[in-house]
């Protein structure tokens, strides 16, 4: 059984399911995350939601290339956590499955094409208390 993080679920609310897959990308002490500044401005581990037809590895490379400019190697499956929340940007509430997975940055491959994204690299005690969702942090506060 998944874990389940953040807001209550709220009575009457129809949730969606939206899989994503995110990832903690190590490097020594230090991790990449990035900041998305809207629409709502938070601190988060690169990744997103995973599209119809993709797997979660594919979808896990497209979005931290979008989120960070970065490509990266998978090193292992740490686990998943739900959390309901809404979404802003496509303007509905959400049952989020979020896949986490342990990463090694390979090389920065280019700007970062997702707007409203910036990429940091922070020190991996820092990240457990700029982290804006407390499932990313559980799992940050795994290494």
């Amino acid at each position: 059984m998944n874990r389940r993080f953040g807001e209550a679920i709220k009575a009457g609310v129809k949730y969606r399911p939206r899989p994503g897959a995110y990832g903690i990308l190590r490097l020594c002490r230090q991790m990449l995350i990035t900041h998305q500044s809207q629409p709502d401005e938070e601190y988060q581990l690169p990744g997103g939601g995973i599209d119809a037809g993709e797997s979660p590895l594919a979808a896990l490379h497209r979005e931290v290339f979008e989120e960070t400019g970065w490509g990266m190697s998978v090193e292992r499956r740490m686990g998943a956590f739900l959390r309901y929340t809404y979404m802003p940007e496509y303007d509905f509430w959400a049952r989020k499955i979020c896949h986490i997975y342990l990463c090694r940055p390979t090389r920065q491959k280019g700007d970062i094409p997702e707007p409203f994204h910036t990429a940091h690299w922070i020190d991996i005690s820092e990240a457990r208390h700029i982290l804006s969702n407390q499932g990313d942090r559980h799992f940050v506060g795994l290494l």
